[in-house]
């Protein structure tokens, strides 16, 4: 780990690039503050973490839950224990041998109440155009009249109680500045003179006239592409990092920015070589991560897709979408994607379409919005191909082929131009796809997840070890996930549903005048299961994939009628049934080793090195309990008893052979095994010493009779099982004293051997 440096340092005193061996998730809020962290390093440290991940840590809106509605980036928030807390828990990580990892949002800042924490809005709002924070908000001023459109008010302004008061326009609890000479004048010629137009929170769809995170108003974009404003709101985290306190930094939401190379480059300076930055960036399938970008890699949604996949059956996949499709009315997946980007484009963003639509002419205006539709990934970026073929020909046939090249022309020669049109396509495929049509099409809704692909679910074996050789190729120090405070399910939560793909049955018979909501709520509770609180967990989040969805309700326009009948469509706690169980264990026990012993630097959310069930959030924040009892009884020599600890004691082992053995994870190499059931076992080596073996498709292998005599082919040497799991030879904390040693393999292993008690296995050949 790499220790603070003195601030001119001398060449051989320059630390070398930190990668962690393996990160963890902490949401910080004002119920988990620092300290509350911190008194739970030992068990991390335990576990074999080598780095914290911290949510947002500097000053946010007071109560927020998550911390990315930033009102002060010269600050660590208050409310998690200010500067001397983090610095605290940043020592005691370093104590136990752990460093830390910041998010941070250069995106957006809140648009707060009370509206004077974020103080360089309120003074624009104050001062206009000449504030010297001006600069820091992307405001088209021309297109406000000399106003910023401010949608905070519940109703037509006539309809609301506005007053000044001093120097401050009062509305509820609600205040404004007031504009330099005018508090005297009547309340009509007072908000006509005013730097900002209050209004009604509807009007935002099509007047807004500020750039925002996504389509949420109370979010307001910042301009870190100017040097002055870069440096402003980097300060804090900046010192942090050459004090030593954070080794790592996490980028939320890089496709916002207007320059992201530019961004980066100018960050890698000031960060120094030394840090390790990844950035929160949604690849489609085929799409590469930019090579010139200074980064470590992605935070690792790419390989989440990968992971899951690998376990999906597609034969299943394809007879779900088949039944789903035919009972419910819905179009296929690629009609929902794109109906859905054409309804919050038109609708969501139409402000956001508008002020495209005017730069590029009323000639080229049809174009800009069909190309935005048809556009394959989250944002063009520069060497990109641009659209496939039959996407641009679609947007020509809606638009002409002419306006089709002017707008083409136009991204080529317009840098501005180009830049907004990036940010739009942005924010529409997150709104479009993960905000929407997830919640639209349910025919397996283990793929509906950040970065997936509900069209094409499941991913060939070959397939996954070509992604993973190429990540080990190209970005070996990248992030990979499972679960995260954004993911809709929890891994455990998938691997459950996704074995819906190799047996169809439980889907059997379901509708109702809902069927959509009825496959989305058979699902979810087949994969919550019976845990704590499941019914009204299970009614939150099906309340909030309506809403997503708009079809019948929505956040904007509710039915409340519909929305009452909701809850209904819950059903009791649903397990599954005996030998699909068993399949899902084989799912999470695979997935979990996969992510683990894969290329790349893999990330534990809070709690998930157990069983963690969760939903979307805000249920995937909920406080968690971590396992240090049932850790602490592994370590002293218990068998796991259920698949919570087996997930324990894997995640342990393999965490601290990161930690302890980082030359055992460089390196692929793709391992075929020979037999009739070799297409349902996934191994690959690690460097020369390390072999890791997972069951795909459980249910189909038991129903053709199991492994039949198929066998693993081995790299050179004797292999022995990891100690501390199923089949090892000793405790999880790696020490074989008192053990029994499991078996010796030479050659190849038989896998109904090596897999007899655990769907996984982890080799390390003897040294």
């Amino acid at each position: 780990m790499s220790q603070p440096q003195s601030s001119i340092p001398a060449e051989s005193d320059v630390p070398t690039p930190v990668t962690p061996a393996s990160t963890y998730r902490l949401q910080l809020r004002p119920e988990f503050p620092f300290a509350a962290a911190e008194a739970a390093v030992p068990h991390f440290a335990s576990l074999g973490v080598s780095h914290l991940h911290l949510s947002p840590v500097l000053e946010a809106v007071p109560g927020s839950a998550h911390g990315y509605d930033v009102t002060d980036h010269s600050r660590v928030r208050e409310e998690l224990g200010g500067e001397s807390g983090l610095r605290s828990l940043g020592a005691a990580a370093r104590a136990h041998g752990m460093g830390l990892v910041l998010d941070i949002v250069p995106n957006h800042m809140a648009v707060p109440a009370p509206l004077r924490l974020n103080r360089p809005l309120w003074e624009v709002l104050r001062d206009g155009p000449r504030s010297p924070f001006a600069r820091w908000f992307d405001i088209d001023w021309e297109a406000g009249g000399g106003q910023v459109l401010l949608p905070v008010l519940a109703g037509p302004v006539e309809s609301c109680d506005l007053r000044a008061d001093g120097e401050v326009l009062r509305y509820g609890e609600q205040e404004f500045p007031l504009r330099e000479g005018t508090a005297g004048l009547g309340l009509p010629e007072l908000l006509a003179a005013q730097w900002y137009r209050p209004a009604w929170w509807r009007e935002a769809r099509t007047h807004l006239n500020y750039r925002r995170f996504f389509t949420i108003s109370d979010l307001i974009g910042v301009r870190v592409e100017d040097p002055e404003v870069f440096t402003a709101t980097h300060a804090k985290v900046l010192e942090l990092v050459r004090d030593g306190v954070a080794e790592g930094l996490r980028i939320d939401h890089v496709d916002g920015l207007a320059d992201p190379e530019g961004y980066l480059r100018r960050l890698r300076a000031a960060a120094g070589p030394h840090c390790w930055v990844v950035v929160e960036k949604i690849l489609a399938r085929h799409e590469r991560l930019p090579p010139a970008w200074p980064v470590a890699g992605t935070t690792g949604y790419d390989a989440l897709y990968r992971v899951d996949g690998v376990f999906t059956d597609p034969a299943g996949a394809t007879e779900l979408a088949r039944r789903y499709e035919e009972s419910t009315g819905s179009p296929e997946w690629a009609r929902t994607a794109e109906a859905c980007a054409r309804e919050v484009l038109t609708g969501d963003l139409a402000a956001e379409l508008a002020t495209l639509e005017r730069q590029a002419g009323p000639e080229r205006a049809p174009a800009v919005r069909e190309l935005l539709i048809a556009y394959p990934v989250y944002r063009p970026y520069p060497g990109d191909d641009g659209p496939d073929p039959r996407a641009l020909e679609r947007a020509a046939a809606a638009a002409g082929p002419a306006a089709v090249a002017g707008v083409r022309e136009l991204l080529l020669r317009d840098p501005a131009f180009a830049a907004r049109f990036a940010q739009t396509s942005a924010a529409l495929r997150a709104k479009s796809l993960e905000d929407r049509a997830f919640y639209r099409y349910a025919p397996l809704l283990s793929a509906t997840e950040v970065g997936g692909d509900p069209g094409r679910p499941a991913v060939p074996a070959e397939e996954f070890h070509a992604y993973c050789a190429r990540l080990d190729r190209d970005w070996p120090r990248s992030g990979t996930v499972l679960s995260t405070h954004d993911t809709k399910r929890s891994a455990d939560v998938r691997a459950r549903i996704s074995v819906l793909s190799q047996a169809p049955g439980p889907m059997d018979g379901v509708g109702g005048p809902d069927p959509r909501l009825a496959w989305t709520a058979r699902q979810t509770a087949l994969g919550l299961g019976e845990v704590p609180q499941a019914a009204p967990r299970l009614a939150e989040a099906l309340l909030k994939g309506v809403r997503e969805a708009a079809l019948r309700t929505s956040w904007t326009d509710r039915d409340e009628g519909y929305e009452a009948s909701v809850a209904g469509y819950a059903p009791g706690p649903l397990d599954l049934p005996a030998d699909l169980a068993e399949a899902a264990r084989a799912n999470l026990l695979g997935m979990t080793l996969l992510h683990l012993a894969m290329p790349g630097v893999p990330e534990v959310y809070q709690g998930a090195e157990t069983e963690f069930r969760a939903l979307v959030d805000p249920d995937n924040r909920r406080p968690v309990r971590f396992p240090r009892e049932a850790l602490a009884r592994l370590d002293a020599g218990s068998a796991p008893h259920g698949p919570a600890e087996e997930k324990l004691a894997l995640t342990a082992a393999l965490l601290r052979l990161r930690r302890d053995r980082p030359g055992l994870f460089t390196g692929y190499a793709p391992l075929p095994a020979r037999g009739a059931a070799a297409e349902h076992c996934l191994a690959f080596a690690r460097s020369p010493g390390l072999v890791a073996v997972a069951t795909r498709l459980s249910r189909r292998l038991a129903d053709s009779g199991g492994w039949r005599g198929t066998a693993l082919p081995l790299p050179p040497g004797r292999w022995t099982p990891l100690p501390g799991l199923p089949g090892g030879r000793g405790k999880a904390d790696g020490s074989t004293s008192g053990s029994t040693y499991g078996l010796v393999y030479e050659g190849e292993a038989d896998l109904a051997g090596l897999l007899a008690l655990s769907p996984v296995g982890v080799l390390l050949r003897d040294e």
